[in-house]
């Protein structure tokens, strides 16, 4: 069964950094493309940050210069880090990988930033 696993999340203050990871049961292939959603509480999915094979970061201006995302193929896991919290980064995070042979997503990981 193909899976996509998140691990780190969890609580921050404002300009504090968390670090989110993604492990996919599958090789990742250079056709796809992988990255991280949010889901704030009662709001609609959001895109936060995207990469693909020999490509850099396509982030969302509301994160840009504050996340980075990184893909390692050898590990078939791809990472965010979030640096400069803010209270409305509070949210659902979500990975996926899609590609020619679908779209797969995460269960999610909570971060909440507050003080």
């Amino acid at each position: 069964q193909v899976r996509l696993v998140e691990s780190g999340g969890g609580l921050a203050q404002p300009g504090e950094s968390l670090s989110l990871s993604c492990t996919f049961s599958e090789d990742i292939h250079s056709s796809d493309t992988v990255g991280w959603y949010r889901q704030p509480a009662g709001k609609q999915r959001e895109r936060v940050a995207t990469i693909s094979f020999g490509g850099g970061g396509s982030y969302d201006e509301s994160v840009a210069g504050r996340f980075t995302i990184s893909l390692d193929y050898h590990k078939n896991t791809f990472d965010l880090q979030m640096n400069g919290l803010k209270p409305e980064d509070t949210a659902l995070y979500l990975c996926g990988v899609w590609g020619p042979r679908g779209d797969y997503w995460g269960q999610g990981i909570q971060v909440t930033v507050s003080s």
